[in-house]
């Protein structure tokens, strides 16, 4: 029998209670407070009955639930063979991670469409060609996920569980990968979505190529347009790609933080990146400390992937190196100095990068000077811990890269989502695209330490799909939205969620929960108090209580950055 309620396990970060004045309907929470509400609502502009979620990782396992729970027809598209997103591991390593970045619109992929005019669905197979041409060719499609072999949860696993699927007893506090990854393809299968069930809710080894609006015969848009593709191995070795189109009422991107590579913009990185490929790798491609055994290694960042790498990594090199660059914008805690804290005495931490000098003979003989003047030499292997950037190579309107960071698009111009991939744009609660709210996002937030945000955001989409809830009017979601530009700026701290979580949950709650009992549908619970003790006293262990852990000074923090932008250390890893 379900309750009507939901109790929901959450990460609290603060200890402290937070009050917050009653929200409405209208008001968003923000660094300013709450704005004065609107008389209007938003009103869809054609009936939302058929959803796809594209990713079937936590996001979008979580989404189908929210919706098929309130009676939507949702379908999940999944490039991989089986879900779990992220937290599918397996020892291959991605391709290369390209230097400098590619465009932040296919960072990820590069979509493949069709020929023009042609009917679907479309076919084409693969040969072999030279025994390795179709293995690389699935690799490429389904990318390897960047966990790596020793790999367990940043945070307390009370905090990553899914409300109604708890996890067994004595499951270890800090989990292993692959007990995430089962954890999350059990969910699936109570869900029966799983690559093993008889469903045609899923399709498995498909990826959306192309999101694109379905207009009537006036121009006038009545919903989105998906192309997918299909690529799967057949008898032989011979793969066969097939291309469908399908239309759709609404659409969940829930795609993941974690495909486009971020490689900072370091002089004669490009020249050692050709000269030395397998020496230097994105730390999506780590699998195993083991493989630098006796090697010299540099590991470029120490948050989050950066500082457990770090400390792998020292367990078998001959000596380990972290280039760390100061923090350059107000940040909450956890800092990068208290990840530095967690690097062990046996690692070297040395400043931001400066340049990579003419390559030599070999990468050892090579120099590698910081910006306190320091040469390094010696080195066998480099390891970018430097993050992720946005992108979605399916949604290719949306983004602008020549706005770079900070620039704005013109009025009547298509408002991007993404621009130099250190931020989204142009939503409403970091989940709904405000010119066109039937397309909605899900757990793209940086420093969120809980898989139960995805729920609330989830939920939002269906209240607000289905009728029940209601949006601002699009003027005042434009007006809350410039006030969190004001109040914070472009870059990352527009996508932080951190301190802010308590709040946004409260939100969620006073917003929805009303709405939902006006209707007599089911409710979502607000914060687990007994979790937020929990996790209370490991972040005190972790980051706060500094005579637990090393005390450490930053390297050259008086000295001018190697390059004025973020691409030093994107938004990274947040389990």
């Amino acid at each position: 029998m379900r309750s009507s309620c939901r109790s929901v396990s959450l990460l609290l970060i603060l200890a402290t209670p937070t009050v917050l004045a009653s929200q409405s309907p209208f008001q968003a929470p923000c660094n300013s407070g709450p704005s004065a509400s609107s008389a209007k609502e938003f009103e869809l502009e054609w009936p939302v009955k058929r959803v796809a979620i594209i990713g079937a990782g936590l996001a979008g396992l979580t989404s189908y639930r929210e919706l098929t729970e309130d009676g939507f027809d949702a379908h999940i598209f999944e490039r991989d063979s089986i879900p779990s997103g992220e937290w599918h591991y397996t020892d291959e390593r991605p391709f290369n991670a390209p230097i400098p970045n590619a465009n932040v619109a296919v960072g990820d992929f590069e979509p493949t469409l069709p020929p023009a005019g042609v009917q679907f669905p479309y076919v084409e197979e693969y040969h072999n060609m030279n025994g390795t041409w179709c293995a690389l060719q699935r690799k490429a499609f389904f990318a390897p996920r960047s966990i790596w072999k020793a790999m367990k949860t940043n945070g307390v696993h009370p905090a990553q569980e899914i409300r109604g699927f708890p996890w067994p007893k004595n499951t270890e506090w800090f989990t292993p990968s692959p007990k995430v990854g089962r954890y999350l393809r059990a969910f699936a299968s109570w869900n029966q979505v799983n690559s093993n069930d008889d469903t045609t809710a899923v399709s498995y080894n498909t990826r959306v190529e192309l999101v694109e609006k379905r207009l009537d015969s006036s121009g006038k848009q009545i919903g989105w347009t998906l192309t997918t593709k299909k690529l799967e191995e057949i008898s032989g070795g011979i793969n066969r790609a097939t291309w469908n189109k399908e239309h759709f009422d609404a659409i969940v991107v829930a795609s993941g933080r974690f495909n486009t590579p971020n490689m900072p913009a370091i002089d004669g990185l490009e020249q050692w990146g050709k000269r030395f490929p397998n020496q230097i790798a994105h730390s999506r491609q780590y699998r195993d400390a083991a493989d630098y055994a006796g090697k010299n290694v540099l590991v470029v960042g120490a948050v989050a992937s950066g500082h457990l790498i770090s400390r792998e990594i020292a367990q078998h090199a001959a000596k380990t190196y972290t280039s760390v660059r100061p923090q350059r914008y107000h940040a909450e805690r956890p800092t990068v100095s208290d990840y530095v804290r967690l690097i062990p005495q046996n690692v070297s931490i040395v400043a931001e990068i400066k340049r990579f000098h003419t390559p030599g003979a070999s990468i050892q003989d090579s120099r590698i000077e910081l910006v306190d003047g320091t040469i390094l030499t010696s080195i066998h292997h480099i390891v970018f811990a430097t993050g992720y950037r946005y992108g979605f190579p399916f949604l290719p309107e949306y983004h602008d890269p020549s706005l770079g960071k900070n620039g704005e698009p013109a009025p009547d111009a298509i408002q991007p989502i993404v621009t130099d991939g250190s931020h989204l744009r142009s939503l409403h609660l970091d989940t709904f695209y405000i010119d066109n709210p039937t397309i909605g996002f899900v757990y793209f937030n940086t420093a969120l330490l809980t898989f139960s945000y995805a729920e609330y955001q989830a939920f939002a989409l269906s209240m607000v799909w289905s009728g029940k809830a209601k949006l601002p009017s699009r003027e005042e979601m434009w007006k809350l939205y410039h006030q969190r530009i004001k109040d914070v700026g472009y870059g990352k701290q527009l996508s932080l969620l951190g301190w802010r979580i308590k709040e946004m949950i409260q939100f969620f709650t006073e917003w929805l929960n009303p709405a939902a009992a006006k209707h007599g549908s089911r409710q979502i619970d607000g914060l687990s108090f007994d979790v937020s003790q929990i996790l209370d006293l490991w972040l005190r262990a972790s980051f706060g209580d500094t005579w637990l852990v090393r005390n450490v000074t930053i390297p050259a923090a008086g000295f001018a950055p190697a390059t004025n932008d973020d691409s030093y250390e994107f938004p990274d890893i947040d389990f």
